[in-house]
């Protein structure tokens, strides 16, 4: 992903391309419910998802109230504030930290951490259940924080609602089974009892991305609280309200306040600081700000988790359900107005297929209906910031101009809000375009053509990201037998990204440029414990014993080997 940055008010200025001419939509395709002519809008454009009557705004939610009480866990010293990508207006001002509130922070959690871990792992695990039904009980509520704080779409909010709460439930049942102390072989079987404990690293050091505010703060802390440890959590600064929310949720359920800790502020200020004080690091982001992350921890030598950018592929299999994958593609290309780690920005479809692919493909893309209203209807949101809006032109414009086709979008929508964009289509994109090999992080989606499978895992695989990719065809063995040849963290057969990312049994991460480390499965639990092997030597020692000479020693040891061999211990 690309890195954070403050949100503008300024809307785009960037050229509008030429509209392609009206394409007929599929029949489940999004219904057009307001004409793309109304208030501005450009002929031939997306049509826009009007806002229900009596619909909630910015102010309805974000109270001076709701702002003091959620806010009031921070630690800092100093003031900012954040804004809503829907309008640019300010939604509320925030404390911010400096180094030296960091560092207060991190010796609260420290306090409070070595009580927390005296908590049994069952009761700790049963606060993560009580927060899972407090999330689903108030998710209106943080529904419409994420919408305001992001600008996406409330179905793609709901995609974070769904996330932490599955991650919730599984670390609530499962984290005793993780952390449990596990018997394993000593060196001399029965003569050497060994037990595997699990042990808190302390306190966590949290950055947070603004693209998923929800699931990439809360969601990747509660392994972490779960298996003892304290966390200071930098969140975005535009997106520290969801997290914030976050938190109350989960004090309510039962963790101590001190426990988990926010600090607010600029990247490179506060950072380094939260890198400087962990015992653990996770990250998500950037590359570049995740190498320099992995440098920090490194200095001291703490261990670090990074999950980082990607320009994930989509392979359409000459036997694919064409309309099926279609439909695949517009979820994994633009869901969260394409501003999601793992969504797709490579489309590689078998020649045989690819204009039928394509015409139903840019049927739907043209369909969807973008809107703000914090209600259900809307297909795509808002991009989060002007530094996404100007990476989404320039990657366009700059193909257009090199010779690519634009099949779909192409254009900012000023006339819904300062950062709308429409869904993309490329054709014809090729190197050295920027579209081709940078992340572009927004509503943007080449297409190529290929001959063969070994072209397509060939073409998958050129790239220094590794983190998702996904597979289209009837035959389910085949798809698995691709999926295994390509260089991603997770694959996903007939899906686009979500049975992957939401199967949390299972670890999730990125190879190559994409990040170290895994979240979910015991991976994401056990990263943050450190494995401590306690050894008791019982009846007689590793070493000559009962008047053996070294050399009777060495032969009995030769025969004790040879016969554990021969009874196949491990």
């Amino acid at each position: 992903m690309t890195d954070s940055q403050d949100t503008g008010t300024a809307a785009s200025t960037a050229a509008q391309a030429p509209a392609d001419a009206p394409v007929e939509a599929p029949a489940d395709a999004p219904a057009a419910t307001a004409p793309a002519e109304a208030a501005g809008a450009p002929a031939g454009g997306n049509p826009v998802a009007p806002a229900p009557a009596g619909a909630r705004t910015a102010a309805d939610v974000v109270t001076p109230e709701v702002a003091a009480r959620l806010t009031r866990g921070v630690v800092g010293t100093g003031r900012t504030a954040n804004h809503t990508p829907f309008t640019g207006e300010k939604l509320a001002d925030l404390p911010e930290s400096t180094p030296e509130d960091v560092a207060t922070a991190f010796e609260r959690a420290r306090a409070a951490q070595e009580r927390w871990a005296k908590v049994p792992v069952k009761q700790r695990a049963a606060v993560l259940l009580r927060f899972h039904d407090l999330v689903l009980r108030r998710q209106a509520e943080v529904l419409d924080l994420i919408q305001l704080e992001t600008g996406k779409a409330r179905l793609h909010a709901h995609e974070e609602v769904q996330a932490v709460t599955v991650t919730a439930r599984h670390y609530g049942r499962r984290a005793h089974a993780y952390l449990k102390p596990k018997a394993r072989t000593g060196v001399v079987p029965t003569l050497t009892k060994v037990t595997e404990l699990r042990q808190p690293r302390g306190v966590v050091g949290q950055i947070a991305p603004w693209n998923y505010p929800f699931e990439l703060s809360v969601g990747d802390a509660l392994p972490a609280f779960v298996a003892g440890n304290a966390v200071v959590m930098k969140p975005d600064t535009e997106t520290a309200l969801t997290a914030l929310w976050a938190r109350e949720q989960l004090i309510e359920a039962g963790l101590p306040e001190d426990v988990w800790q926010v600090v607010l502020g600029e990247g490179p200020v506060v950072g380094p600081a939260v890198v400087e004080h962990a015992d653990y690091v996770s990250f998500t982001g950037s590359t570049r700000t995740g190498r320099e992350v992995a440098q920090g921890a490194a200095a001291r030598l703490v261990g670090v988790s990074l999950e980082l950018g990607g320009k994930n592929a989509m392979l359409v299999l000459r036997d694919a359900d064409v309309e099926k994958a279609a439909a695949g593609a517009v979820r994994g290309c633009f869901s969260s107005a394409g501003q999601l780690c793992i969504s797709i920005e490579r489309l590689y479809v078998h020649e045989s297929i690819a204009d039928d692919f394509l015409q139903r493909f840019a049927a739907r893309t043209k369909a969807m209906r973008l809107g703000s209203a914090l209600a259900y209807g809307a297909d795509m949101g808002s991009l989060v910031g002007e530094r996404q809006l100007e990476t989404v032109t320039r990657h366009v414009e700059e193909a257009v101009a090199k010779g690519a086709e634009l099949v779909a979008g192409g254009r900012p929508r000023p006339d819904i809000g300062p950062l709308f964009y429409e869904p993309t289509i490329l054709d014809g994109v090729q190197a050295p375009m920027a579209v081709c090999g940078e992340e572009t992080f927004g509503p943007v989606v080449s297409i190529y053509r290929f001959r063969d499978e070994d072209e397509a895992v060939a073409l998958a695989n050129a790239t220094p990201y590794g983190l998702n990719s996904s597979v289209w065809t009837k035959d389910g063995r085949r798809g698995r037998a691709v999926a295994a040849r390509l260089r991603t963290g997770t694959v996903n057969v007939n899906e686009s990204y979500a049975a992957g990312y939401g199967s949390v049994q299972a670890p999730m991460g990125g190879m190559g440029d994409s990040g170290l480390g895994r979240r979910h499965g015991s991976e994401g639990i056990l990263k943050y414990t450190e494995a401590q092997t306690v050894a008791q030597q019982r009846l007689m020692p590793l070493a000559p014993s009962f008047g053996m000479t070294d050399e009777k020693y060495a032969q009995f040891m030769t025969r004790s080997l040879r016969a554990m061999k021969a009874f196949r211990l491990r």
